[in-house]
């Protein structure tokens, strides 16, 4: 990896020698809550945790929904009383319980996270408004930059108004490296920067590189999913010298990881940077919540992590944990970053807290795998991951299966075209820890009845024994 430090550091000296290095300068707030010893946390499940797995909708949203009638969502649902959790009617609203969301922890009900935004906000209303090269950038956000750097066991991190937009700072960034070191004008073929894509990764991660293709700073490759061996062959054949590879480490359709283990392998082969999306796994996977690269035992073997706090951590906002050098980078020229309003200071102060109460709250993370093991006990599928693919094929079978499970109090949706691929439509279903064993049970029976467990499609790795 000498060689992409030195290219970094040749296109931070370019960006440096026309004046186009970027700086970022904290304001500061008062903060009172910033130590960790000050979040409460607790050992186990509390009823705060089930309101981020029990939501409401209106009777209109719900019969448009089994009806499958084409719906604004401009139904507020009005005044009235919840349904009963038999489901029958009390009033205007149907209590469901939530299995298509992403708070695989539980946390966006936490107590310590909603006394953080709450203090912040009546402290600093919503902090500074303003892209966070400008003045929207606070100590609020680096106390949360270096707590996910802690996390990531990276040097630096830099925070993204989402993780879409991380990504898309990343590639953007990862372009600009040929742009700038490229001896004419333009990079010719041999100078730009080989990038390396999963067949199935996020649609941000596509969208950055098409961009970065767009100015012709990078040549995309994609090696089918999961498959070693044709990454392997790609980059045997690819002349180009600067080569990055990118993947989701745990993909957010399918349920499965990427092959860490093997990309290191390659990695010390072809000496590529390694960038990976943690999205799914952050807080999840690892004993510290530390992410996929924790759990397969390879931290320092990946340059680049990115992700994101709206999914685990509850709250909202991307992050990219990398080198200072890489950070430097990212700030100056990714766009995405440069060009969009920072995260609000609440949000910061309360992601902050996810970070520390997800750390020390392990029983969290025991708490989903737990559920994990009960659904593969259930229905004898090798499921891997608390993201559960359940393929049934045609888009009238999932919608079908989504209406039936929705009768009997569940919320989950079917994925369709374009989020994948037709014919391959399905049910996704997502485990929390604020989800018991009989929840599980009881969707199970559900899904018994539109599904053949023995005949589903479904992707699957082989099961992971050391998942925590």
């Amino acid at each position: 990896m000498d060689s992409w430090n030195e290219w970094v550091e040749q296109t931070l000296e370019k960006l440096e020698s026309r004046k186009l290095l970027r700086s970022l300068r904290p304001i500061h707030l008062s903060d009172d809550n910033s130590h960790s010893n000050e979040f409460e946390c607790f050992d186990g499940l509390r009823q705060w945790d089930r309101a981020s797995v029990e939501v409401e909708i209106s009777e209109t949203t719900f019969q448009n929904w089994l009806q499958d009638i084409p719906f604004p969502g401009d139904d507020l649902g009005g005044s009235g009383v919840a349904y009963t959790e038999a489901g029958t009617s009390a009033g205007r609203f149907r209590k469901l319980i939530l299995f298509s969301g992403n708070d695989y922890l539980g946390l966006s009900s936490h107590p310590s996270v909603i006394k953080a935004a709450t203090q912040a906000v009546q402290k600093h209303g919503m902090g500074p408004r303003g892209s966070a090269l400008i003045c929207g950038y606070t100590n609020y956000h680096r106390l949360l930059e270096s707590s996910l750097a802690e996390l990531k066991s990276k040097e630096d991190c830099l925070l993204c108004p989402t993780g879409f937009s991380a990504n898309m700072a990343f590639m953007t960034a990862v372009g600009n490296v040929s742009l700038l070191l490229a001896k004419d004008s333009q990079p010719s073929i041999d100078e730009r920067v080989a990038v390396f894509s999963d067949a199935l990764n996020h649609a941000s991660i596509i969208d950055g590189i098409r961009l970065a293709e767009k100015q012709k700073s990078v040549a995309a490759f994609v090696y089918q999913h999961c498959d070693m061996r044709h990454l392997n062959e790609l980059l045997t054949n690819c002349p180009m010298k600067k080569k990055v590879v990118i993947t989701d480490s745990l993909f957010s359709m399918d349920g499965d990881f990427a092959p860490l283990v093997e990309l290191v392998k390659l990695r010390k082969k072809h000496g590529f940077l390694l960038a990976i999306d943690d999205a799914h796994a952050t807080f999840v996977c690892g004993k510290t919540g530390g992410g996929a690269a924790e759990l397969f035992n390879c931290i320092s073997d990946v340059d680049i992590c990115i992700g994101t706090l709206s999914k685990a951590g509850g709250c909202h906002g991307g992050y990219i944990a990398c080198s200072k050098k890489w950070k430097q980078l990212i700030q100056s020229r990714g766009r995405s970053f440069i060009f969009s309003t920072s995260t609000p200071v609440p949000i910061a102060a309360a992601a902050h807290a996810a970070v520390i109460v997800a750390k020390k709250e392990m029983w969290r993370r025991r708490a989903i795998w737990n559920r994990v093991q009960d659904f593969r006990d259930l229905t004898g599928i090798p499921i891997t991951s608390p993201i559960i693919s359940l393929v049934v094929g045609s888009e009238a079978t999932a919608l079908q299966a989504s209406r039936h499970l929705l009768e009997f109090g569940f919320h989950i949706t079917a994925i369709r075209p374009p989020t994948v691929a037709p014919n391959s439509c399905r049910l996704r279903i997502a485990l929390s820890a604020a989800h018991t064993l009989d929840d599980v049970k009881n969707l199970t029976a559900a899904l018994s009845q539109c599904i053949n467990f023995s005949e589903i499609g479904f992707y699957c790795t082989s099961w992971n024994a050391a998942r925590l």
